[in-house]
């Protein structure tokens, strides 16, 4: 069949990259997943350009960074001038598709009661569920899951763990937003004509918190609690950081009581990574499924099938849960896998620096699809379809945070992060006197974890000087490539 190649996007919520088992994690059940990375290519360097939900979403679709695009921050309208990728796709004959969350326009149903504000964005097929909640609760009239959920006569209920009041036990796994959000996306794949090129978003909400998988997900880690490892944080080192750190140790999002870390056992700990995990292995499942479902159409070879997320979760990392001002690994470092049949080397791992933001020039390549000028990600297809070609793409990393999630701060949260795999270097940008750190520095190899902040220190005054230059660099180059220039004077 000569024509353009199928897309499936699949973006998870929330998933940090050590969340697999094919990226080194031993106790999750993933093999679907692993099974996939042996016939894709896995990016084992790849990062987001924000460490929240809505300016990331905005950065892949757009191929723009956040203070281009317009979205740097949740609660934030996209602009309508901003031209997305499924709309450029549609522009050359696909059909495109979505199931769950969008999230490139404030999304609460105190300003947008029907579902999030649309631009003109694409999608002519649009099942949208920011998240899962009750019918009538302050939830969306215009959510797909909920309205489906009504439909077949269940009501959506989750109920607290005995056990663990940070856990909560989710809807069976039949009824779960992500199992609908999968049979949504097989629902619009078996509508297309065999010669009708098609690209389908799939983003579920999970493993975003609250952590409440179905039961029978989170049962296989019971007898083995155990043996799951407690976060990485050493006391005391939140001291020389900066203060939103600090806020966040005491309540995620700056709310007291909100999973305080010096207030939940060692239990507690080990409950959330095993809800988190099981979140994840559900997610397998459903990945398992529709892959089987493209290879029974005959579809799965000629369709370019992308596996990611937005960004990560700190989930207990360094004092801390959820997500927020800091750009630690946990929150920045996502799983990528790709494949598109033949078209693409299998089983390889790639160590080459990429950016979700690359997604869109990348996937635009793949499809013969010209890239629009506003583009400012840059393609690696070469390094999927190129077995010999050089392990690299990206000198360095980048990431923006500006006043990004919730408003519980004072003062506001400013920062960026460069990262050249060796050291990263956070520059916060407030000039609030005693809020006012500077920064944060890491030596990668030599402090994989990210506990020993180096910023400042005499002995790293030259690195320092060198990744803020970098930092500079990288910070110009985020410049609106629009308008173009009409004259030369």
């Amino acid at each position: 069949m000569n024509r353009k190649p199928n897309i499936l996007w699949i973006c998870t919520d929330q998933q940090r990259y050590d969340t697999l088992g094919v990226t080194g994690n031993p106790f999750v059940n993933t093999p679907n997943l692993d099974a996939f990375a042996l016939e894709s290519v896995t990016f084992d360097s790849a990062y987001t350009v924000s460490p929240v939900c809505a300016p990331s979403r905005a950065c892949f679709l757009s191929g723009r960074y956040p203070r281009t695009c317009g979205v740097r921050q949740n609660g934030q309208d996209i602009p309508e001038t901003e031209y997305l990728l499924p709309r450029l796709l549609a522009d050359n004959g696909y059909v495109c598709g979505l199931s769950g969350k969008l999230h490139i326009s404030a999304c609460h149903p105190s300003v947008a009661p029907d579902m999030e504000r649309r631009i003109d964005d694409g999608y002519s097929f649009f099942s949208w569920s920011h998240h899962p909640a009750p019918a009538g609760k302050g939830n969306w009239s215009g959510n797909a899951y909920t309205n489906w959920l009504t439909s077949i006569g269940v009501e959506y209920r989750t109920r607290p763990l005995a056990e663990c009041r940070f856990v909560d036990e989710g809807m069976p796994a039949e009824y779960s937003q992500t199992t609908w959000c999968f049979n949504e996306a097989m629902r619009f794949i078996d509508a297309q004509a065999p010669d009708q090129p098609w690209m389908f978003s799939i983003n579920c909400y999970d493993p975003h918190h609250p952590f409440d998988p179905p039961r029978q997900y989170l049962e296989r880690y019971l007898p083995i609690l155990d043996e799951i490892p407690l976060p990485s944080y050493q006391p005391g080192e939140l001291d020389n950081k900066p203060i939103f750190q600090r806020y966040d140790h005491e309540g995620a999002y700056r709310i007291k009581g909100h999973y305080p870390y010096d207030e939940m056992t060692d239990k507690d700990h080990r409950y959330i990574r095993a809800a988190y995990w099981a979140m994840i292995d559900q997610i397998d499942e459903q990945v398992g499924r529709i892959l089987y479902h493209l290879k029974e159409i005959g579809q799965y070879d000629n369709t370019v099938i992308v596996f990611t997320s937005d960004h990560g979760e700190s989930l207990g990392d360094h004092g801390i849960y959820l997500k927020g001002p800091y750009c630690y690994e946990c929150g920045v470092h996502v799983p990528l896998i790709i494949r598109y049949g033949e078209h693409t080397i299998s089983g390889v791992r790639r160590n080459a620096m990429v950016e979700l933001i690359d997604l869109a020039p990348t996937l635009c390549e793949l499809a013969g699809v010209e890239p629009p000028h506003s583009f400012q990600g840059r393609s690696f297809a070469s390094l999927l379809t190129d077995e010999a070609k050089e392990d690299r793409h990206r000198e360095s990393v980048y990431a923006e945070f500006y006043n990004a999630n919730l408003n519980h701060r004072n003062p506001k949260a400013y920062l960026t992060m460069v990262s050249d795999q060796r050291f990263k270097l956070v520059k916060v940008h407030n000039s609030e006197g005693e809020y006012d750190c500077g920064g944060e520095l890491y030596d990668l190899v030599g402090d994989p974890g990210e506990h020993n902040n180096l910023y400042g220190k005499q002995e790293y005054l030259e690195v320092q000087a060198r990744m803020l230059a970098l930092l500079s660099d990288r910070m110009a180059q985020t410049i609106d490539p629009l308008p173009e220039r009409k004259s030369f004077w």
